[in-house]
């Protein structure tokens, strides 16, 4: 029942499709402009020094450009990028063999770094600060350490789970920056910037229409950019216009809020309860969905946009939820007024 459209994380159409509107430059990158300010002065006193700056860590959701601003950060510095992943390290020997074949300056960018296995994370303390890493050859009471000298380098380090990382790894980074989701505003000039790109006719209020349904994520903006452009193709006269962003959008069941069925199977699977409160694992169950999903995947939007609440006894769906699936609340509920919960009558509720 998941529904990718309005997912922040990459598939991998969005990762082919990114590559060509991904920001090349500071001076590019719409949005984040309290980050952007510090980079800059992080990056532009380096080049002055001409030594390299200190290790980066970015924090946030997916899909708010941590990957971006790694590339941005290499071709700022004139430097060569090397990338991977926490997950793709299993070993100290993999991220060793990683770190030895730097060159001077280098930028070396792990996504999700707070996955990193714990012997590589270790073996990265002595790089980042000493620039050198030990090598253990053998094994049991005959083992050597092997100390290695490593290019002095800048590691971007981007997690969308800060908390997870461990006390040392977090100290050693001398920047952090938190993204923070875009405003419909700056989507809107990202939807404007990618269709100039992708050569799509758009008109001002069709941008306006992605933006404000694109959870406040460049890369949710985009994928629908994407698929309003099909619509436009296909059906209409591939102008992506408000007209045609509202016919695609609905085909998609994106709806106003940027809501997709699975968000709002949830919220009527809280109302189906009262408003709950509900646990995660019934409410997974309710949908059908692994808990993961409902928690990493739903639940953030639902949060932030106002239509749910967490509480110690569970999720409570709020009046903002009631009001946006139409269905009238229970007595006492902002907008209600119908002491039963009115589930059963409100014609068109389960075609939601």
């Amino acid at each position: 029942m998941t529904d990718p459209l309005v997912s922040a994380f990459a598939s991998d159409e969005d990762m082919v499709a990114d590559q060509s509107v991904r920001p090349k430059r500071l001076a590019e990158l719409i949005g984040q402009h309290r980050v952007r300010e510090q980079l800059d002065l992080l990056l532009q006193s380096a080049l002055r020094r001409g030594s390299p700056p200190d290790h980066i860590l970015l924090s946030g959701p997916p899909g708010l450009g941590k990957t971006t601003m790694a590339m941005i950060v290499a071709a700022e510095l004139g430097a060569g990028l090397r990338m991977t992943s926490g997950p793709a390290i299993e070993r100290a020997g993999d991220l060793a063999a990683v770190l030895t074949s730097l060159s001077l300056g280098d930028v070396l960018f792990i996504d999700e770094i707070h996955r990193i296995a714990r012997p590589a994370e270790e073996l990265l303390y002595s790089a980042m600060e000493d620039f050198r890493v030990d090598v253990v050859v053998g094994k049991g009471p005959g083992a050597t350490a092997i100390p290695l000298d490593v290019e002095p380098f800048t590691l971007v380090g981007a997690t969308t789970r800060s908390g997870l990382l461990t006390g040392p790894m977090r100290d050693r980074f001398g920047f952090v920056g938190q993204l923070d989701f875009y405003d419909p505003d700056e989507l809107e000039l990202i939807i404007a910037r990618s269709a100039r790109i992708l050569d799509v006719p758009i008109t001002d209020e069709g941008a306006v229409e992605i933006g404000r349904r694109s959870r406040g994520t460049p890369r949710i903006a985009n994928r629908l950019l994407r698929r309003v452009r099909d619509y436009a193709e296909v059906r209409g006269n591939g102008v992506v216009d408000l007209t045609a962003a509202r016919a695609a959008l609905r085909v998609y069941d994106v709806d106003e809020l940027g809501l997709d069925r699975l968000d709002r199977a949830v919220l009527l699977a809280l109302l189906r309860q009262g408003g709950g409160p509900v646990g995660l694992s019934t409410l997974a169950v309710a949908v059908g969905e692994q808990p993961d999903t409902v928690e990493e995947v739903c639940e953030p939007f639902l949060l932030r946009s106002g239509l749910m609440a967490r509480t110690p006894r569970g999720r409570i769906a709020t009046a903002g939820a009631w009001q946006h699936l139409g269905i009238p609340g229970p007595a006492g509920t902002v907008g209600g007024g119908n002491p039963a919960g009115g589930l059963s009558s409100t014609p068109g509720l389960f075609d939601l």
